[in-house]
C-alpha cells in the first residue's frame, strides 16, 4: 500500500506542470492512489493476545494426533463415512469453497493439512481443531435437513474457531487463571519462547481438543466470521437465520451439546441480520463470478 509520501515526486512533478490539463491531472492522480483503508467484511479485531502463551506448532501436533485417534475408533466402529458417501462428497465440496478465503483471517492457515470427515452418530454435532481438521456428525445434516448454505455457515462457524485460534486462547487463559502461582515467571519465559518445557506443560494443562468449550464472546466471534468465510465462498449468509430457527426448533430452545455455552439463538439470529449489510455484497459478488 503507497502512502501520500510515496507518491509526493511524482506528484510534483505534475503539480509544476503549468495549465489547467495539468491542475486536473493533479486531482485524478490523487483520488486514484488514494489508500483503501476500510476492510470489507465483518470486524472482530485481532487475536487475543493469550494465543501467544501456547505455540501454534504444538497445539495443531496434538489436534492432529486426537482427530486421527478419533478417525482410527470410528472406523473401528464402523462409524466413518467412506470416501463415496455422498453427504461425506457434499461436505468436502463445500470445503474446497470455503477454505481458500481462510488464509486471509490466519496465514498459516496455507499450510494446514486440511481434512473433512463425516461420522456416523445421532448427535447433532461439527468442529474444525486446529491446523483444519474438519468432522462433521450425521445427526447434524439428517436431524435439521441442512441446505448447502446452512452447512457452510456451520462449516464457516467451525472453521473461525481455527482461524481465530480460541483453542490457543483458551489454554492461555487457563494457564494464567490457574496456574499463576504454580507457574509464575515461568509462563512469562513461554510468552517469550524461552523453555519450551513450561509451554508443553500449559498445553497438557489445556481442555481436550475434541472437548473443548469456548466463551460466548468466542462463538459469536465465529459466526461472524463464519458468515463472511461462506458468503465470500458464495454461499447466501442470510442461511444462519434458517440454520438457528432450525437450532432452536430441533432442541425445543435448548443449545445443542456442542453450543453448551453458546449464546442464546434469538441473540445470535439478530447479530446475523445486523451484519448482513457487511457481507451481502460478498455473496452478490461471489455469485456474479
Amino acid at each position: 500500500m503507497k502512502h501520500a509520501s510515496d507518491r509526493s515526486p511524482v506528484l510534483a512533478s505534475v503539480q509544476r506542470s503549468r495549465g489547467r490539463g495539468a491542475c486536473a491531472l493533479v486531482l485524478v492522480c490523487t483520488a486514484f492512489l488514494q489508500p483503501v483503508l476500510a476492510r470489507e467484511g465483518v470486524e472482530v479485531g485481532g487475536n487475543s493476545a493469550f494465543t501467544k502463551l501456547v505455540p501454534a506448532e504444538q497445539v495443531e501436533r496434538s489436534a492432529s494426533q486426537q482427530y486421527l485417534q478419533m478417525l482410527t475408533q470410528a472406523n473401528g466402529q464402523r462409524a466413518l463415512a467412506p470416501k463415496d458417501n455422498a453427504q461425506l462428497l457434499r461436505l468436502r465440496a463445500i470445503a474446497q469453497k470455503i477454505i481458500p478465503f481462510a488464509h486471509d483471517w490466519n496465514p498459516r492457515a496455507r499450510d494446514w493439512q486440511w481434512e473433512v470427515n463425516l461420522i456416523g452418530s445421532s448427535q447433532i454435532n461439527a468442529f474444525c481443531m486446529p491446523g483444519g481438521k474438519i468432522a462433521f456428525y450425521s445427526g447434524i445434516l439428517q436431524k435439521l435437513q441442512l441446505t448447502d448454505d446452512e452447512i457452510a455457515m456451520v462449516m464457516g462457524h467451525e472453521i473461525a474457531h481455527a482461524l481465530r485460534e480460541h483453542a490457543r486462547e483458551r489454554m492461555g487463559k487457563s494457564a494464567v487463571t490457574q496456574g499463576v502461582a504454580r507457574l509464575g515467571g515461568a509462563l512469562v519465559a513461554s510468552y517469550f519462547g524461552i523453555d519450551s518445557r513450561i509451554t508443553d506443560g500449559v498445553a497438557r494443562g489445556g481442555a481436550n481438543l475434541l472437548t473443548l468449550e469456548f466463551s460466548r464472546e468466542d462463538e459469536s466471534e465465529a459466526d461472524l466470521v463464519g458468515m463472511e468465510l461462506a458468503a465470500r465462498a458464495g454461499f447466501d449468509p442470510r442461511a444462519g437465520v434458517t440454520l438457528w430457527q432450525k437450532m432452536g426448533a430441533a432442541n425445543k430452545g435448548a443449545p445443542p451439546q456442542w453450543l453448551s455455552t453458546h449464546p442464546a439463538g434469538t441473540r445470535r439470529i439478530a447479530d446475523i441480520e445486523a451484519n448482513l449489510p457487511k457481507v451481502m455484497p460478498l455473496y452478490e459478488r461471489a455469485r456474479g463470478r
